[in-house]
């Protein structure tokens, strides 16, 4: 049964790997390989009401992520109908190379905080290619978004999936995981932007400039009404958690309950054609569904090696034969960059329990830090890699060659701040 489950896995997670290879998307593999791997533990298990009780349990916590998701994506197709995120990037006027690329860097950092890196990274893209006409420079600056949005993501519980997937499951609370990575994960980015800024120079030529007219149909006045409430909703979620002791997901479907309401009545004087361009039912349509469901097959797939047994002895391997929990940890951040961070997260949530690893402990910050900016090594090692890679045709071989560097300079070099930060003050 466990080699069984074990190949199951591994083919799934290749079919994942060479999705455009194959032409098949993710979230289907990752759903057969789920529900497959549920199939053989049931099959080869004597007690079936075990095992399907085992599996109620799981999507439980599954579901929590799943809605969170659901939520926030919800949320961020509203802010973005309703043109909230031009408020931001018309006030961009830079062209100098060096100049521009760190207040890109910046800004994708700390918003990737507030929203998440996925949806930084298809913001800051789609910016860009507002603000310079040239791919070859563009793609350098792609580059550096994709390592500031996954640093930004590490620090903040609301940020990237996998710190999300730890608070979710208790493992950190979000006043100390701020604390404790915010540093690292600037000097993640800090590095590698100081390495490229000798490498810029001259100034970025704009395209043809287009002016932004307010019409009456969306008034300046509802866009920034609509940022300013989504920004705020989003940002009140761990608060929500912790005055309450209710799980995030709840937060965010109270926060996407407020939205449509200064939605609705916000658009409730327009046309029946364009209120239904603002709506909440067109933001549904329009969100990342198959993300969504890549994360539920794998999730599931994650719990059966759980509840078989297979994490635990993984676990107690790489504890006896590694022993290290630096290097175990940098291990599984490296390994994110081939495979998705998401099932590494999972697989160690399953393997380490909070008996071993009480919440806030080192290894669950260090898990965040490692798992949220380790798959920059590679293009296909983060959502934010995949995304900016559709957006502008990036190709493996170039990120390889141009990006990967600095992004492994700027994980060790935040891992280190982080490992003697701990040392020093902690």
């Amino acid at each position: 049964m466990i080699l069984s489950i074990i190949i199951i896995f591994i083919i799934g997670y290749i079919a994942i790997a060479f999705e455009h290879s194959i032409k098949l998307d993710k979230a289907a593999s990752a759903l057969i390989t789920g529900v497959l791997c549920w199939v053989v533990f049931i099959v080869f298990s004597p007690d079936k009401h075990n095992v399907n009780e085992q599996l109620v349990a799981h999507l439980g916590d599954v579901s929590g992520i799943l809605f969170f998701l659901l939520g926030a994506m919800t949320i961020v197709e509203l802010i973005d109908a309703h043109e909230g995120f031009n408020i931001i990037t018309a006030r961009i006027t830079e062209t100098k190379k060096k100049n521009l690329i760190w207040i890109i860097g910046l800004i994708t950092f700390f918003l990737s905080a507030v929203l998440d890196n996925l949806t930084t990274t298809i913001v800051v893209i789609s910016l860009l290619q507002k603000l310079i006409k040239s791919k070859d420079d563009r793609l350098m600056f792609v580059g550096i978004v994709i390592i500031a949005a996954n640093a930004g993501g590490a620090w903040s519980p609301i940020g990237d999936v996998t710190t999300t997937m730890l608070w979710i499951g208790g493992q950190i609370t979000t006043s100390n995981i701020i604390l404790k990575l915010i540093l690292p994960s600037l000097v993640c980015l800090i590095v590698p932007l100081i390495l490229v800024t000798f490498r810029l120079k001259g100034n970025v030529e704009k395209p043809s400039a287009t002016s932004l007219q307010y019409s009456d149909i969306l008034s300046k006045k509802h866009q920034y009404i609509v940022l300013i409430s989504g920004v705020l909703v989003l940002m009140m979620v761990p608060v929500f958690k912790t005055l309450t002791h209710l799980p995030p997901y709840m937060g965010i479907l109270l926060g996407l309950g407020i939205l449509w309401i200064v939605t609705a009545v916000l658009n409730k004087s327009k046309a029946v054609e364009h209120k239904e361009k603002f709506s909440v039912s067109q933001a549904l349509k329009n969100i990342d569904i198959p993300s969504i469901l890549f994360f539920l097959g794998i999730l599931i797939a994650i719990a059966a090696m759980q509840s078989s047994g297979i994490l635990t002895g993984l676990a107690d391997k790489m504890t006896t034969s590694i022993g290290n929990t630096n290097i175990i940890v940098m291990s599984i951040g490296l390994l994110s960059s081939v495979i998705d961070n998401v099932p590494l997260v999972a697989a160690a949530q399953g393997m380490y329990g909070l008996h071993q690893y009480p919440v806030d402990h080192y290894f669950w910050e260090f898990l965040a830090y490692c798992a949220g900016t380790g798959g920059s090594a590679l293009i296909i090692g983060s959502a934010a890699g995949v995304v900016a890679m559709g957006m502008e045709n990036m190709s493996f071989m170039w990120y390889l060659k141009k990006i990967s560097w600095l992004a492994l300079i700027g994980f060790f070099s935040g891992a280190l701040v982080y490992i003697i930060q701990d040392y020093l003050f902690f």
